[in-house]
């Protein structure tokens, strides 16, 4: 495995090592040693699955400290702009995003840190979509930047007509009135 840092600090892309011939593929999609010998020594304690049609549109959510979560995304399945908005308060970075193709093909990952919202778009006809949690679930604690706010200038890469939104993510306050409690 192949750990890259981006221009959000903390936030990785996890390139695996990948065994090609006339079979087909292999790859190791998760090692813990070889993650905690890059600096990475997370305990995962839940795995979602998502599966959606080309112009799902899903995010940006997060989920407040102390249920804030790390996870590690990838596609099993198909093609998405995964999105990631830096939330830390007091990072150089606030505010700012970046987006990251992930594929089945690519076969990248992407280690997304506390103090990140996170959201991704379908480009594909289908995608299957896995994520690991280092932290369970907490309803209470979710929360949501709108996916549309003009001030984060996010390009969704899908047509605004094609894009299947929940009423959900459509209801999430702009990113200036999102409720936020992560500080660097």
């Amino acid at each position: 495995m192949k750990v890259i840092e981006t221009k959000l600090s903390g936030l990785l892309i996890i390139e695996p090592k990948v065994f090609e011939d006339k079979r087909g593929y292999f790859f190791e999609s998760y090692n813990k040693k070889i993650l905690k010998e890059s600096g990475i020594d997370i305990d995962f304690v839940q795995d979602n699955q998502s599966l959606s049609a080309y112009g799902v549109v899903r995010g940006l959510h997060y989920q407040l400290t102390p249920y804030a979560q790390t996870k590690l995304v990838r596609v099993l399945h198909g093609k998405v702009m995964d999105i990631v908005v830096d939330i830390r308060q007091g990072s150089l970075t606030y505010g700012h995003s970046l987006s990251i193709e992930l594929s089945s093909d690519n076969k990248n990952q992407i280690l997304i840190p506390q103090g990140f919202a996170h959201g991704f778009v379908v480009l594909s006809e289908l995608a299957i979509f896995h994520y690991k949690c280092d932290k369970y679930y907490n309803p209470e604690f979710e929360r949501g930047i709108n996916l549309m706010d003009q001030d984060l200038n996010i390009d969704w890469q899908v047509p605004v007509k094609d894009q299947i939104i929940s009423d959900k993510d459509r209801e999430l306050p702009k990113f200036a009135d999102a409720e936020m409690n992560y500080y660097l």
